[in-house]
């Protein structure tokens, strides 16, 4: 007698076929994974911004068809801001969960810590938020470099920054007051850098602990140093206690600072009033088209308190041109994606269209020309023009 003559050998058999059907539609997903801070630091606000707009990205994706005909899928992770965690996730995305691209970190300390290991297993990854200089640099004259980026860098950050002090500054005399961090410390080596660009050297470099609220002794020194001007390198929160400091000796100098004041631990720690006196870097806000103004908000439905809009943008943009590239190279092959990163064109995302941004060479989607400055405004952060913005061309743009 046919074993498929008795009913239950019939459903087992069923069964394992429909598992094994299911298993290989499974495989067929493409997977791309989000690491990022969303809960722990002060980069937890750019993390979750982030986040939700790489859902979106997926969502997209998936209801044009998705990659190559097969569903994507995005395996989303905290990593509480802190680097071993990171690490932790990168392997397990890379090893466990097998995805074929990465998107992150919302931390250029994290990032650093982890960079070597999707270059060493060849998972390109897109980094959307985290702006140090090195990420993209470190790997460069490898073969091939799986390290790409749309943020804003630090280097051409500072560029912007460094081009409007320059013209404030009455006498050149500007300062920079940086966090102790890699990524303080890092941009301050820009701000010096691209200051000698310039011809002017800066009359004090200070730095402060991450978690120092009191910043008055350094700023001293700094308005005793004659400084008119000061560049601040350091995420919101540092940046909110050192507009607080200057606000108690009553020194209020022209204050730049970084996109990471986005923040809304500004406004939160400083006063509405004082988060104002900040300009700081930005890369597109929601008003600056359709596309971004959609995307806001679809972002706000689940992030109502968003302020960090740029890094929703740059995440979404970032999930777009590696779904090209992928469909560039025919391929998830990590290898074929990364060369094929470096030819796409014509991909549109919400801060512009992209026509082939990155090169063998240069893996940074977004530049200084892309950039513009911005300020708070009550509770949201609008464009920000002077005299002296309207002047900057771009060969003041020195970096």
């Amino acid at each position: 007698m046919s074993a498929f003559s008795n009913p239950k050998s019939v459903a087992v058999a069923l069964a394992v076929s429909l598992c094994g059907l299911v298993s290989a539609v499974h495989a067929q997903d493409i997977k791309i994974g989000y690491n990022a801070d969303q809960s722990a630091s002060g980069t937890a606000e750019l993390g979750t911004a982030g986040r939700w707009a790489f859902e979106a990205a997926i969502e997209d994706l998936n209801k044009a068809g998705g990659i190559l005909g097969r569903k994507v899928v995005g395996i989303i992770r905290d990593d509480l801001g802190a680097p071993p965690k990171s690490i932790q996730i990168m392997n397990e995305l890379i090893d466990n969960e097998k995805v074929d691209a990465v998107v992150g970190s919302a931390n250029s300390g994290n990032a650093l810590a982890w960079l070597h290991i999707p270059q060493q297993k060849k998972v390109p990854v897109m980094v959307s938020i985290a702006t140090a200089t090195e990420i993209t640099r470190r790997y460069a004259k490898e073969p091939q470099n799986y390290l790409f980026r749309v943020s804003m860098v630090d280097r051409e950050q500072v560029a912007l920054l460094v081009a409007y002090a320059v013209k404030a500054s009455k006498g050149q005399k500007i300062a920079i007051l940086a966090d102790s961090t890699g990524y303080g410390q890092g941009g301050a080596r820009d701000a010096t850098e691209v200051l000698a660009l310039h011809n002017v050297k800066p009359v004090l470099v200070e730095k402060y602990g991450p978690k120092d609220t009191d910043m008055t002794s350094q700023l001293t020194k700094i308005r005793e140093a004659g400084a008119d001007t000061v560049i601040i390198y350091g995420i919101a929160d540092g940046s909110g206690h050192v507009l607080r400091s200057m606000e108690k000796i009553d020194y209020l100098p022209t204050t730049l600072g970084t996109w990471g004041n986005l923040s809304s631990l500004l406004p939160r720690i400083a006063g509405s009033k004082l988060a104002e006196h900040l300009i700081l870097a930005a890369s597109t806000t929601e008003d600056s088209n359709a596309k971004a103004k959609a995307l806001g908000e679809r972002v706000r439905k689940n992030f109502p308190t968003l302020t960090t809009f740029a890094c929703s943008a740059q995440t979404y943009d970032s999930v777009m041109l590696l779904a090209a590239a992928m469909k560039l190279a025919n391929s998830t092959d990590g290898e074929k994606v990364a060369a094929a990163l470096e030819q796409v064109s014509g991909v549109q995302g919400v801060i512009k269209t992209y026509d082939k941004p990155f090169s063998k060479t240069d893996h940074e989607g977004l530049g200084v020309a892309d950039f513009y400055l911005a300020r708070w405004k009550g509770s949201s952060v609008v464009r920000y023009q002077d005299a002296i913005t309207r002047s900057i061309t771009p060969a003041d743009l020195k970096r």
